[in-house]
């Protein structure tokens, strides 16, 4: 934190003034980048924030650019890496839709594995959330259990780049699906740390002003899962109930995090179940180099953080003529400037990690 000296103000005059203070920016070296310009009424210790302003581009990380130089089987690493806590999940948006550029029928058992591996894509990204603001070594390592599963799965840690233009890399390994019935069916129940009530609202009435989507805006009660509202992968075939909060404040966003784990490894085993019955191909045979025909098609998929979507515009080429991403954190972290003022200094960290939102995913 870093406090503005505003020049020929003494000190008696200056404690009578609002305090302004910044919060970043980072170093550049960072992933991304996120400044928040505070006024502070009081103190930077016990004051209460009256504005805030959230500024992003410090470090614009030209990753749509990059898209139109990469042809249609590079572009799935670009698209893994902008929210690296949902790595698996990026990548099912972009290929969607260069397959539906294409045409192209992806194999039932292939749509199942995604739909599988992208809920425990979900419930990985919720529980670092949930884990850092309760400190719950339980919560980490049922973090660390599901991180090992999906490496084993696919060979990445991180950056799993296990999705392919027309189904997945390979079939799962002798074993995994077992290994998995046990990672999910241990998941603990996270509780909501205490004194998180009526701090950082977000009034219903924003969301849609400012394009929140995701657990932020469940949490204040907007309708919205494209699971269940625009079904894609195998969900049209799952019951994927709604569930929403009303609180809308810091502490309804933890519970809402809470009871999407819950419903994330349901549907995840689930999806297990159908697996022992799907059989066939995980993927389609395609020519060595891929074009897509002249045209456009956009694609949004509920990802952990929100709404994901990719506007792909082809001049039938081997790469991308247009590639803009609608990411969620960058409109979750533009409603900051309502939720902030009336938080105090002390209470800042909490409400803004229950806001969601990772830099890169702002930064893109």
């Amino acid at each position: 934190m870093q406090e503005k000296v505003v020049a020929g103000v003494g000190p008696a005059a200056f404690a009578q003034a609002d305090l302004l203070l910044d919060i970043g920016a980072h170093h550049p070296s960072t992933h991304g980048s996120l400044r928040l310009a505070l006024t502070i009424d009081g103190d930077v210790e016990s004051g209460t924030v009256v504005a805030a302003e959230p500024l992003v581009g410090h470090l614009h990380r030209g990753v749509e650019k990059l898209f139109e130089v990469r042809d249609y089987r590079a572009i799935t690493m670009l698209a893994n890496r902008h929210d690296w806590l949902s790595a698996f999940a990026n990548e099912i948006g972009v290929v969607t839709a260069v397959e539906r550029m294409l045409g192209l029928a992806v194999p039932p058992r292939a749509t199942w594995l995604r739909t599988l591996l992208v809920e425990c894509n979900r419930v990985l990204a919720h529980l670092l959330f949930l884990a850092a603001v309760t400190d719950d070594d339980a919560l980490y390592a049922a973090r660390e259990s599901l991180q090992h599963l999906l490496e084993e799965a696919a060979g990445g840690r991180m950056h799993f780049m296990f999705s392919r233009v027309g189904g997945v890399k390979e079939e799962l390994p002798l074993g995994w699906t077992d290994h998995a019935r046990s990672v999910l069916s241990g998941l603990p129940t996270p509780t909501v740390p205490e004194g998180l009530a009526g701090k950082g609202f977000l009034d219903p009435a924003l969301i849609d002003a400012y394009g929140v989507s995701g657990p932020v805006a469940r949490a204040s009660g907007a309708p919205l899962d494209l699971r269940r509202d625009r079904p894609y992968l195998a969900y049209g075939e799952l019951d994927v109930p709604l569930v929403t909060q009303t609180g809308g404040d810091c502490a309804a966003r933890f519970a809402q995090l809470a009871a999407e784990i819950e419903l994330s490894g349901r549907l995840a085993l689930t999806c297990l179940d159908r697996l022992e019955s799907v059989t066939g191909p995980v993927n389609v045979r395609l020519p060595k180099v891929v074009k897509a025909p002249e045209g456009a098609v956009y694609v949004r998929t509920e990802n952990p953080l929100g709404v994901l979507g990719y506007y792909l515009v082809s001049h039938g080429e081997k790469t991308p003529w247009r590639l803009h991403m609608r990411t969620a954190s960058f409109n979750n972290v533009q409603v900051l400037r309502e939720v902030l003022p009336g938080t105090r200094v002390p209470d800042l960290a909490a409400v803004l990690a229950s806001m969601f939102f990772v830099v890169g995913d702002v930064d893109k």
